[in-house]
C-alpha cells in the first residue's frame, strides 16, 4: 500500500467513525459518576487518596518537559527535526495541568470541576495525536493538526458541559476524542514506518492506560477488597505509570531514517 493509500485510509476511518457518533443515540453521564468508592478525609483533605494520587502526573510531566526540551544531557538528539518537539512539549503541559485539574476535581467532585479535570486530559490526547501524525505520517501535517486538533478537544468538553447546563448532556464528542485518538493512534503504528526506535513502548504506555480505564470502571469493586485503596486512585498511579513509559521511550529512543528533505 502507498503512502497514499494508507493517507486516504485513515481519512476514510476518521470520516466513517464522525458519521457513526453523530447517529448515535445520545449519551448520558451516569447520574452516579461523581459518587467514588473512598470518601475518606485525612490531613483536612477530602478524598484524600484520590487527590493525592494525583501528583505523579506532574511529576511525569515536568519529566517529561526535560526530555523534550533536551535539559537531560544525552549525546544524541531525540528528534531528527527540532520542530517535531512541539506536539510533546504540549503533551507535557497538558499532563502537568492533568495533575492541577484532577486535584481541584476531586476535592469536591461535581460537574463544573470536572471541566477543569477533562479540558487538560484532552490536550494530552490530541497532542499526542498530532506528535504520531509528525512522526509517522508527514511533518508537515502532524505538525498543522496540532491547533485544529486541540481545538476540537477542548469542544468536546466544552459540548458536554453545555448541553449538561441544558438538562441533556451529551458525551459522544468527548469519547470519541478520548477513545478514537487511541484507536488511530495505534492504526499509524500499524500503517505508517517508524522513525524511531522503541515504538513498542508506546504500545506499552497504551496498555497502562487501558488497564487505567478497567481499574476507573472497578472502583467500588477495588476498594471492597479490605478497603485499603479505591479502583479509581489505581487509575491515576497506573495512567501515570503509562505517561512515564512514554517518556522514557522518548528518552532512549534513536532515529531508524535520515531526516526529510
Amino acid at each position: 500500500m502507498s503512502h497514499r493509500a494508507r493517507i486516504i485510509t485513515l481519512a476514510v476511518i476518521t470520516l466513517a467513525a464522525g458519521i457513526a457518533v453523530a447517529i448515535l443515540p445520545r449519551i448520558a453521564q451516569p447520574p452516579d459518576y461523581h459518587n467514588f468508592a473512598d470518601q475518606r478525609t485525612l490531613l483536612a483533605v477530602p478524598h484524600f487518596f484520590d487527590v493525592i494520587s494525583n501528583v505523579p502526573f506532574l511529576l511525569a510531566g515536568v519529566w517529561g518537559l526535560l526530555v523534550v526540551l533536551g535539559l537531560r544531557a544525552r549525546e544524541e538528539p531525540r528528534f531528527i527535526t527540532r520542530v517535531e518537539r512541539w506536539p510533546y512539549v504540549v503533551f507535557s503541559l497538558g499532563v502537568m495541568l492533568t495533575c492541577l485539574g484532577s486535584a481541584y476535581y476531586h476535592l469536591a467532585p461535581n460537574n463544573a470541576r470536572l471541566v477543569w479535570d477533562r479540558l487538560p486530559m484532552t490536550l494530552a490526547f490530541m497532542s499526542l495525536l498530532s506528535a504520531m501524525l509528525t512522526e509517522r505520517v508527514g511533518l508537515r501535517l502532524g505538525l498543522a493538526a496540532l491547533g485544529p486538533l486541540l481545538a476540537l478537544g477542548l469542544a468536546s468538553v466544552a459540548h458536554w458541559y453545555f448541553s449538561e447546563l441544558r438538562g441533556a448532556g451529551d458525551l459522544r464528542l468527548y469519547l470519541m476524542v478520548q477513545f478514537y485518538t487511541l484507536f488511530l493512534i495505534l492504526l499509524i503504528l500499524a500503517l505508517f514506518p517508524a522513525r524511531y526506535t522503541r515504538g513498542s513502548d508506546l504500545v506499552v504506555a497504551m496498555g497502562f492506560y487501558v488497564l487505567a480505564k478497567i481499574l476507573e470502571l472497578l472502583d467500588q469493586q477495588v476498594f471492597r477488597i479490605g478497603h485499603v485503596i479505591s479502583g479509581h486512585t489505581l487509575k491515576h498511579l497506573v495512567a501515570a505509570l503509562g505517561i512515564f513509559w512514554l517518556f522514557r521511550m522518548l528518552d532512549r529512543r534513536r532515529p531508524v531514517a535520515p531526516a526529510e528533505n
